[in-house]
């Protein structure tokens, strides 16, 4: 957890009584007061209750577009967007592999090449990481953090060779997964896609969408890290290029970009952006192995940029200078997260198979990316015994929390960090969830994002006080035409993941979260086993009104 409270665009994390307290969005005024109370000194009687928990098969698919791939705003409101690139197989929960689709652009319509006879130089793609900021980005594997500095007489500066100084300093990527050894090197892919990715259509905004590929543009090995170069000149110490903190791939298939683009100047094909994508319909990145490591990039700030010379006719004279075509990797192009999975014969596997819905199942399978979830069901007879003890008694509902155990004998990631970050959203009775409500009334989803961790005995107590106050005590709730409708009792949706906010803390929506690219996976207890202690259970604080 150290490494996650570096995190800028992590919720807000407040330390109260010695308990950590997570806020994944703004809790209701029945739930501030879980800030009062450390998570075993509440004052008042407590009962215990079981609930049901069982797994939840996402068909290992979920929406990973560009409306999806959002950490969060900045301060001038730009979205900062999260891709993940790698692989990792472990025996819980099998083999995840990620990979990129991204359509790419011409910087402007009809582009001339500055002149006559272009020809190819090299193309590079720059792969970043999400944010430019050593705490916020990186892991450190011991002491990892290397400044190389170097001189060089002959470096061209407008055409002059010129000494230099150049300074190259390098970090790791933060991994998920495998790391050092022989599991640092990984070998990435470029290929050239040969389907429309097309926005409109629902299916090309999910991770399990399938394209066709043609040609492989280029391969290189990523050795875990990215570097940050500046370049001054000997003479004034001027700054000559700086070169921000990424990964650069050059691509080796430089005839392809010679007779796809540079032939086609004044052809119909670069004439326009809708011209281009169907014509040039975007990049896969992808890696080759199936068990190194998952690690986080930015897909606003890929680069692709072809390097190319022309002819200059200057009074007379022809000269054939080098510049630069950037594409527009980012903004309105369709971007997908595309992930693959294989859990064949592991313990994931076999819980999904057999989900049981009355019971519960013996142990949590948590995923992000689209992996499986979690669902914890209150049962109507615990909801029925409070409210009968409420009115009878008349008691006041203090603190409610479903409390869930890790299981470290089963699944503990012991090579990387770990950012164990979870939403919960109520479903609706038949199963789905209840986007629409929530859509419309924040009621529902307060207290629900208010969680602790327990580090010293390994569980997390989700905050349900507001959810189980409503149902105890008969509130009414707006339906859809803003009528008031009883509020039911919702079994409760478990994610990997967090809900996004802008740059002042506000959240985006409870559609927006970090789901589509958690790399995180966790094993929690769940409920079928009445004699183990750490089960999933309902905890109601309550006291006596005098």
């Amino acid at each position: 957890m150290t490494h996650t409270l570096k995190r800028t665009f992590a919720m807000l994390l407040l330390a109260i009584f010695g308990s950590t307290i997570l806020y994944n969005c703004e809790p209701d005024p029945d739930s501030l007061g879980e800030q009062l109370f450390n998570n075993d000194a509440a004052q008042g009687n407590e009962i215990s209750y079981d609930v049901v928990a069982y797994n939840y098969n996402n068909n290992d698919s979920i929406r990973s577009d560009a409306a999806r791939l959002i950490n969060g705003l900045n301060e001038s409101g730009g979205a900062l967007t999260v891709g993940v690139l790698g692989a990792f197989t472990e025996g819980q929960f099998g083999m995840q592999r990620a990979s990129y689709l991204t359509q790419l652009r011409m910087p402007v319509d009809n582009f001339d090449f500055n002149g006559a006879n272009p020809k190819v130089d090299s193309v590079v793609l720059v792969v970043r990481p999400p944010a430019n900021t050593i705490s916020n980005t990186y892991y450190f594997e011991g002491d990892s953090l290397k400044t190389n500095t170097y001189a060089k007489t002959d470096f061209p500066v407008d055409g002059v060779a010129t000494e230099v100084s150049i300074e190259k300093k390098t970090y790791p990527v933060r991994k998920y997964g495998k790391i050092g050894g022989a599991s640092k090197s990984m070998k990435i892919n470029v290929h050239e896609i040969t389907t429309f990715l097309d926005s409109n259509d629902d299916s090309f905004k999910r991770s399990n969408k399938t394209v066709s590929t043609g040609e492989l543009l280029g391969s290189g090995v990523f050795d875990g890290n990215v570097s940050a170069i500046s370049i001054t000149k000997k003479s004034d110490n001027s700054v000559v290029f700086t070169g921000n903190l990424g990964y650069r791939l050059k691509l080796s298939n430089t005839d392809f970009f010679q007779t796809h683009i540079l032939d086609k100047k004044g052809k119909p094909e670069l004439q326009d952006a809708s011209n281009f994508i169907r014509y040039f319909k975007g990049i896969r990145i992808s890696v080759d192995e199936t068990d190194k490591y998952l690690y986080q990039f930015s897909p606003n700030d890929l680069q692709l940029i072809m390097y190319y010379k022309y002819d200059k006719v200057d009074n007379g004279t022809t000269t054939r200078p080098q510049t630069n075509l950037v594409f527009n990797v980012g903004g309105l192009n369709a971007h997908i997260g595309q992930y693959e999975f294989n859990r064949s014969g592991t313990p994931s596997a076999n819980a999904l198979a057999s989900i049981n819905t009355n019971d519960g199942d013996a142990k949590l399978y948590v995923q992000g990316m689209g992996g499986p979830s979690a669902v914890v069901k209150i049962k109507d007879e615990t909801i029925a015994a409070l409210r009968d003890i409420y009115t009878k008694d008349k008691i006041g509902i203090l603190s409610a929390k479903i409390r869930v155990y890790l299981d470290p004998a089963s699944w503990k990631n012991t090579n990387s960090t770990e950012d164990r970050r979870f939403t919960v959203n109520p479903m609706k009775a038949d199963g789905t969830l209840d986007f629409s409500k929530l859509a419309y009334s924040s009621d529902l989803l307060a207290g629900l994002g208010l969680y602790s961790y327990n580090e010293s005995k390994g569980y997390y107590d989700f905050v349900v006080t507001k959810t189980l106050k409503d149902l105890v005590e008969g509130k009414t709730e707006k339906d859809a035409s803003g009528n008031d409708q009883p509020i039911t009792n919702k079994p409760l949706w478990i994610n990997a993941g967090t809900f996004a906010a802008d740059a002042t803390g506000k959240l985006l929506g409870v559609r927006n979260t970090t789901r589509a690219f958690d790399m995180n996976r966790m094993i929690l207890t769940g409920s079928l086993d009445k004699t183990n202690a750490n089960r999933v259970q309902l905890k109601v604080v309550y006291a006596t009104k005098k």
